[in-house]
């Protein structure tokens, strides 16, 4: 075990605990992935103690990133999507086209994205751990939270926790642009941004963009 310097501002520990929380491992099952203690990796966690190259190649290796994810420091450009050249990607079988504005940087724990939802689009309902924020930037977004439903045009906004059961719809006669903004505790592909039935799911407004295995029956089909 390193031990940390006096002094040293290290945010290693709360990028690994931030990354295992996203992917809803307990301490214990990190450990027993990477082969470390729990103590000792509390520790780390707390900032206590610093890994060696080697733990850490272990540790990342076991939350599915590379050493980089928690060493690196991001670059403000990074940070930075221009109008027309955003990444802009659909799920096969699902006609919502979501354009990405959030940032991969080492660290980060709010995710981003703007909704293209076509008129006469209507999600499942689902249940997460986390939070949501939605802005509608044109045309009307209908937001069901715990059964109530909310009626949102241009320049409206609505925050709820992802508990609560919701579902989303584009009643209108035109496509609906949202920009959807959360802080999630589990990861995801984006394979899994279509909305799925099961508790646990993710959002059926937005996803993360964590990597983790895509499931069997979803793809990722890049917009044109």
């Amino acid at each position: 075990m390193v031990k940390k310097p006096a002094g040293a501002a290290f945010a290693l520990g709360r990028r690994i605990r931030s990354r295992r929380q996203m992917m809803s491992m307990t301490l214990q099952e990190l450990c027993n992935a990477c082969g470390v203690s729990v103590s000792y990796l509390s520790q780390v966690e707390r900032d206590n103690a610093v890994p060696t190259l080697g733990t850490l190649a272990e540790i990342a290796a076991a939350l599915d990133v590379s050493i980089d994810f928690f060493i690196a420091s991001p670059r403000q450009a990074d940070s930075v999507t221009r109008a027309g050249s955003r990444h802009r990607f659909s799920v096969a079988g699902h006609s919502v086209l979501y354009e990405t504005i959030g940032a991969e940087f080492p660290g980060h724990e709010l995710t981003s994205f703007v909704l293209n939802v076509p008129p006469g689009y209507h999600s499942e309902t689902v249940q997460h751990f986390g939070e949501e924020i939605i802005f509608v930037l044109e045309g009307t977004f209908l937001q069901i939270v715990d059964g109530q439903e909310v009626l949102l045009q241009a320049g409206d906004s609505m925050h709820y926790l992802g508990q609560h059961p919701h579902s989303y719809s584009n009643p209108g006669d035109q496509m609906a642009r949202v920009l959807w903004t959360g802080k999630m505790l589990h990861g995801a592909t984006p394979s899994d941004y279509a909305p799925r039935k099961a508790a646990g799911a993710l959002p059926a407004s937005a996803p993360q963009t964590v990597p983790e295995k895509a499931p069997e029956d979803a793809t990722v089909t890049p917009a044109r």
